[in-house]
């Protein structure tokens, strides 16, 4: 009983220490409410190349954000990397079928994850001399997103820009289950990150 009572704690102890740590991740580094550019988070596609439900909902709260003027510009981000089709091409279509200008979205083609999302991101805004961006992603994800937007400038400080994230809607296809599994798993994530830091890349120096 005693054995119980003690692993009983030790779950308890560890599901603290995700939320504690969740909660302590901020959303933004800027007050502004309006921006140089959106930024959309890649997801994969499906097998037949339309868009999945996480990456339809991201590429539909872009399209929220776009209209109602929070930026007069879109970055779709994503290379190939789960499947044969480029997640930012999939999302770029979906967004000009929702009747977003095409000449408003850049796709960047390259980024395999989301250090990479918001590396190749940069580089463009720098390209364009962008300097804020709103984030878009799956709720579920903005809090890794988040960390890595803060810990951002300290490996790449000529890339820097001003944020906010900002979430896209739940799929309405997926369960109660489902999207407190995603949460939870997401949430491990970023105390994982906490922990022992982001892999070391080019992209996003350990430190």
């Amino acid at each position: 009983m005693r054995l119980v009572r003690f692993f009983l704690a030790l779950l308890l102890l560890a599901i603290a220490a995700v939320a504690i740590n969740r909660a302590a991740i901020p959303n933004h580094n800027t007050a502004v409410t309006h921006f140089d550019t959106i930024i959309v988070l890649g997801y994969p596609a499906n097998p037949d190349g339309t868009p999945s439900p996480d990456e339809r909902e991201r590429v539909l709260e872009a399209v929220r954000q776009y209209k109602a003027g929070i930026a007069p510009a879109i970055i779709m981000t994503g290379g190939a990397a789960h499947n044969r089709f480029v997640e930012a091409h999939v999302m770029a279509a979906f967004a000009i079928s929702q009747g977003i200008p095409a000449e408003a979205i850049t796709e960047e083609r390259q980024a395999q994850n989301t250090i990479q999302n918001i590396f190749y991101s940069s580089e463009i805004m720098r390209s364009h001399q962008w300097h804020s961006a709103e984030v878009i992603s799956s709720s579920a994800h903005l809090g890794r997103a988040a960390m890595i937007l803060q810990a951002f400038p300290k490996s790449h400080p000529g890339l820097a820009f001003d944020w906010r994230t900002h979430p896209a809607s739940w799929p309405a296809e997926y369960s109660l289950i489902r999207r407190a599994f995603t949460d939870s798993l997401e949430a491990s994530r970023c105390l994982q990150i906490r922990i022992f830091g982001f892999p070391k890349s080019r992209f996003l120096p350990k430190g």
